[in-house]
């Protein structure tokens, strides 16, 4: 007989050599009906009409746990190559985006729309997952759309007005402001630690805005005039906190809704008001010289590279190994401001991106070493 408990299938010998009825159907613990049969008890003609849930939503004929599927056997490391080299691309994606002269941020934020939704449109018809979702959830995918995609533009601004390196240790302070939001809205468990690791990264943004009522007048060691800096932090910060709204609302959604139909509404309604802000501000026009047109279709294809690779580091590797390993994006950012920039980070850069590093690497350990202790108590 085979129970299938969690999305993990487990042989379990029945007393007597006699095999128990078993349901069909059963909720988990996410709220996700799970359809997989025990073999020899698919009835003739319903396989292609079950759906598995611990394959998001995949017929049972392309279930993992269908007969006769044979399981890859894990290559060690793999998950975390994927997060580095997903964390490569991206820090290249910025790097062009900094090399932009003549297009707006919010223009390029539309850009990578456009290549988000080409390359989802085909997983929605394959999966046959329509394009509005289910309908309790379907409030849910908006706000996960529009604060998804307006992370998205305030960080791409301040990627164009402040360092790059700056920016980039400010996004890292994203899961502690989770925690946080976590612990208010979905009522989950706020320790010690997850205050600590808080003060920590509001610390370490502190020390690269170096805002004047601390640090004094004159500031050094900033890219541009001291306003940009200013607007550049805080549209980083704002980013940061749209990000861990879209990961606590994700989080309340859970595997209720596939992967691609929330990418789709990140893509559609990003573009919409992208659109709507290129002409409000009439910013809207196509790049004038032919290499801010390559920058423009590099930064699409790298920005989804490294979705995908983040994204498939993630379905194999646990959540606390990738975040940890996903600190490589402050140090190629550092790498490649240097390199092609020509701007070196000041020391209070530095001590800021190691009190965010730290206070993210310590949010990420703590979380992975929860859900290990979880884990063990639920096999017992």
């Amino acid at each position: 007989m085979v129970l299938c408990q969690g999305g993990e299938a487990a042989a379990v010998p029945a007393a007597g050599g006699k095999e128990p009825e078993v349901p069909l159907s059963r909720e988990d613990g996410a709220g996700q009906p799970c359809l997989c049969p025990a073999p020899g008890m698919e009835a003739a003609g319903t396989e292609e009409r079950r759906v598995c849930g611990c394959c998001s939503g995949l017929s049972w004929s392309r279930c993992c746990k269908a007969p006769g599927t044979k399981k890859k056997a894990a290559c060690p490391g793999l998950g975390l190559f994927y997060t580095v080299l997903s964390a490569f691309l991206f820090s290249v994606a910025s790097l062009f985006l900094k090399k932009i002269e003549d297009v707006h941020s919010v223009e390029v934020s539309a850009f990578r729309c456009v290549f988000q939704m080409a390359f989802v449109l085909p997983g929605l018809i394959y999966y046959k997952t329509g394009f509005l979702g289910p309908k309790g959830k379907r409030i849910f995918l908006f706000f996960r759309g529009f604060l998804g995609s307006s992370a998205m533009i305030l960080l791409y601004y301040a990627f164009q007005v402040m360092p790059l390196a700056d920016a980039t240790v400010i996004t890292f302070s994203s899961p502690v402001f989770t925690s946080l939001l976590a612990w208010i809205f979905l009522k989950e468990k706020y320790s010690i630690w997850d205050l600590l690791f808080t003060l920590f990264a509001i610390t370490g943004v502190v020390l690269i805005a170096r805002p004047p009522f601390l640090f004094g007048s004159n500031v050094t060691g900033i890219e541009g005039s001291y306003t940009d800096h200013l607007k550049g932090t805080v549209a980083a910060i704002t980013s940061t906190v749209s990000a861990a709204l879209t990961f606590v609302i994700l989080r309340k959604v859970g595997k209720s809704v596939h992967y691609f139909l929330s990418i789709w509404y990140y893509a559609v309604i990003g573009l919409i008001g992208c659109v709507i802000a290129l002409f409000v501000m009439n910013e809207w026009r196509l790049p004038y010289c032919g290499k801010d047109r390559v920058l423009l279709i590099l930064i699409g294809l790298l920005g989804l590279g490294g979705q995908i690779f983040l994204t498939k580091a993630l379905q194999i590797e646990k959540a606390g190994p990738v975040a940890i390993m996903k600190t490589m994006d402050v140090v190629f950012a550092f790498i490649l401001q240097i390199l092609f920039l020509n701007h070196l980070p000041t020391w209070w850069t530095v001590g800021g991106a190691l009190c965010v590093v730290a206070s993210s690497c310590g949010t990420a350990i703590r979380k992975w070493r929860q859900s290990l202790k979880k884990a063990k108590q639920n096999e017992i």
